[in-house]
């Protein structure tokens, strides 16, 4: 419970500055709006990297194996996606592209996360009664999931800034690239790095 206290901090600390530097125009002529988080702007992997720091800095004073808060982390972060997902829906965030060939008028987005959400919680919950257990392995293989879940279907759906060329889709609402679409690539070869230094570290 002390380790969640700090966690909890470090991920709305992270959370929030990715979200003002992705959003530095947003906040330029007022400063100060980029700590009232009470006002909404808060950046999933920003929070995932906030609480990891914080987790880390207490397992390193207290000897724990990070590896293994990491990985009992996961279903507490997958319930709180779909959470979050929902509770888009009822501030009408996170709006889904414009789509005329589809028979509603805009991609549910906030739909398409919370069911990645519970996607990624049911494949945790096979990997984690079927793997061995190797600590941070069920974590670092939920980060490529989850990347690729969200990469191919939230972000494609999803009306977010659009950056390099950027093209959408008109008929089926699908645009490219988002910030998320360009970070992907990059979150999948350190999440495969680590998995594969997990492994060696073990049979080693």
């Amino acid at each position: 419970m002390d380790i969640v206290c700090f966690v909890v901090v470090g991920g709305l600390a992270g959370a929030r500055l990715i979200y003002v530097l992705t959003n530095l125009s947003d906040f330029a002529h007022q400063p100060l709006e980029a700590i009232r988080i009470d006002r909404g702007g808060l950046a999933f992997h920003g929070g995932l990297l906030g609480g990891m720091a914080a987790a880390w800095i207490v397992a390193a004073r207290r000897r724990l194996r990070m590896g293994i808060l990491l990985d009992l982390a996961v279903p507490g972060i997958c319930i709180g996606y779909t959470l979050v997902r929902i509770a888009n829906i009822f501030n009408q965030e996170i709006l889904g592209r414009p789509a005329a060939a589809l028979f509603f008028e805009r991609h549910p987005a906030q739909v398409y996360g919370s069911l990645i959400g519970l996607a990624c919680l049911l494949v945790h919950h096979i990997l984690a009664s079927k793997i061995e257990k190797k600590p941070g392995m069920l974590f670092w293989g939920f980060v490529v999931y989850y990347s690729l879940l969200r990469g191919v279907i939230e972000e494609t759906f999803r009306e977010n800034p659009l950056y390099l060329w950027g093209y959408v889709n008109e008929s089926w609402g699908a645009g490219f690239f988002t910030l998320t679409h360009l970070a992907t690539p990059f979150i999948l070869l350190f999440a495969f790095w680590m998995l594969k230094r997990i492994s060696q570290d073990f049979s080693s």
